[in-house]
């Protein structure tokens, strides 16, 4: 439903899912493709449109063993409209337990981008 793989220190899984107005379905964006890095992510996403990103990035447990969790990325630019808005908050918690991602970051501007790598380690 919503794959596409890169490789980097982490993995986007998938940077354009979106809610079909008319359907309310969940679907990937027709323009959806492979990307190289957070920068280039952040290049892809509409500025006016909110979108569902799953992130999956290695981690090494207290016990040694590797992990690859995945973590949502809700992004909600500021200029998207509010109906947009609402629209996308009420399908978050489908999206999020459809997708079994262990965690959500929410992304409002593009500062927040850097943050990113950060927030995935911790």
């Amino acid at each position: 439903m919503f794959l596409a793989y890169f490789y980097c220190f982490y993995s986007i899984l998938t940077y354009a899912d979106e809610i079909d107005k008319k359907t309310y379905e969940i679907k990937q964006d027709d323009e959806a493709g492979v990307v190289e890095s957070l920068e280039k992510l952040e290049e892809e996403l509409p500025d006016n449109s909110p979108r569902y990103v799953v992130v999956s990035y290695p981690v090494t447990l207290p016990d040694g063993r590797k992990s690859n969790p995945y973590v949502m990325l809700y992004y909600l630019p500021p200029n998207s409209s509010q109906n947009e808005r609402m629209l996308y908050a009420q399908a978050t918690e489908l999206f999020k337990s459809r997708a079994n991602v262990s965690r959500m970051i929410e992304i409002k501007e593009s500062e927040d981008f850097e943050d990113i790598p950060k927030l995935l380690s911790s």
